[in-house]
């Protein structure tokens, strides 16, 4: 039986029409008409999606190209970014150093470090295995972790990717400096999650959580019988063809090297060390690879209808409060955030988007997913300290394919 939490703040409120027939079903019907609608094999879900297109520079939205130009030139912006509506790439280019120390120019297709981005993969991960009855959101976490702390008899696996766990997250937690540059196997990541009180009651709030997320790829380990990486290669990078995206190991992969503006100048950063974000933020692919997840994931091809659903719900608490500065309210889904992203730029627009970012050692990235004109935007930099920078571009190439006047700058 699949379930959705609906107490203690796990609410699942819906933010996209289209999926509301699926969770109106209710009850036997809603399971009758996920069994009766299979899952595509993984031949079919390469065959489903367009045919990758050729990789090369596209320019044919003038003024993100025009902009981009000049921001490049005067230094302002280094990475790769990608726009496509349907099946048509509508830009790709990239701009900058892969490496600061040889000089060598970023391709389009070059790998770059995904950060939190990779959360979305567990997410689904997770979802993936509910769709094969291997475990459900609504699972006991101490149900596949164990031994279990008492502290944490309350905790479903929604809570981990949902953010609403209250479990203490890596940076919250006391010698965070030395964590940060020490290497950890998943297991002593489980047990250093494991000698924290929870902060709060699970499903009573929101806060950003890698933590959860490292506790979401051991449950995947545990349910698959397979490694994390394993998983997610057999079940989506190799079905789907994603060739140039993986898991980081330290080994050399081919992936660009991060870096970040210090007094001195751009100054690459060398030590990653993804293992401590290892559910969290782990993964690296390039902007193709990612505009092939982009689709897969949200038109079907991934997880069956009600899964899907479940992951781009507002888990957040009712009484959440808005963002800082009064932004509004953030629908916070499994691995997936979602918002009115538009709002933050000027002139603004209202469309909802489906996003998340990410950020680690030397990069600053977005993922974005705009579900009624089908519009992916990918911003992949090399660059930290590019924050604002990739949120700007982001939305630039979003209104620029919706047809809205082009973003001048942030709104304040």
């Amino acid at each position: 039986m699949f379930d959705v939490p609906r107490t203690a703040g796990n609410h699942p409120r819906l933010f996209l029409g289209c999926i509301a027939a699926v969770l109106l079903i209710g009850g036997a019907g809603l399971t009758a008409a996920l069994t009766s609608t299979p899952l595509p094999t993984a031949s079919d879900r390469r065959a489903d999606l367009p045919p990758r297109p050729p990789l090369e520079v596209v320019e044919n939205l003038p003024q993100l190209t025009a902009r981009l130009q000049r921001e490049a030139e005067a230094g302002r912006f280094m990475g790769a970014v990608l726009v496509a509506r349907g099946d048509e790439i509508l830009f790709r280019q990239a701009y900058g150093v892969s490496d600061v120390a040889t000089g060598r120019r970023l391709q389009i297709g070059d790998r770059f470090r995904l950060a939190s981005i990779s959360k979305q993969f567990t997410a689904a991960a997770i979802l993936r295995l509910q769709d094969d009855k291997k475990l459900t959101i609504g699972d006991p976490v101490c149900q596949w972790i164990q031994p279990c702390p008492a502290a944490w008899a309350p905790l479903k696996i929604h809570h981990l990717i949902s953010h609403t766990s209250g479990i203490p997250d890596l940076m919250a937690r006391p010698g965070w400096g030395s964590r940060r540059v020490t290497p950890a196997t998943l297991d002593q990541l489980t047990e250093d999650s494991k000698a924290f009180r929870l902060s709060f009651e699970p499903g009573t709030k929101v806060q950003y959580n890698n933590a959860g997320f490292n506790l979401a790829a051991a449950i995947v380990e545990k349910a698959s019988g397979q490694s994390f990486p394993d998983y997610l290669r057999t079940a989506f990078f190799e079905p789907l063809g994603m060739k140039d995206t993986g898991f980081d190991d330290d080994s050399d992969l081919g992936i660009v090297t991060g870096h970040a503006n210090f007094p001195a100048g751009l100054t690459a950063q060398r030590t990653p060390n993804v293992s401590i974000v290892y559910g969290a933020g782990a993964l690296y692919s390039t902007l193709d690879d990612l505009l092939v997840w982009e689709r897969a994931l949200n038109t079907g091809h991934l997880l069956s209808p009600y899964s899907y659903a479940q992951m781009v719900m507002d888990h957040s608490p009712a009484d959440q409060p808005n963002e800082r500065g009064g932004r509004p309210h953030r629908a916070w889904g499994y691995g997936i955030m979602s918002n009115r992203l538009g709002t933050r730029v000027t002139p603004s627009f209202q469309d909802w988007e489906i996003y998340h970012t990410g950020s680690w050692s030397g990069f600053r990235n977005i993922e974005v997913w705009q579900p009624d004109q089908k519009i992916a935007v990918i911003v992949l930099s090399n660059n930290y300290h590019q924050q604002r920078e990739v949120l700007l571009i982001s939305q630039q190439g979003m209104a620029e394919a919706l047809g809205h006047d082009f973003p001048t700058g942030l709104a304040e």
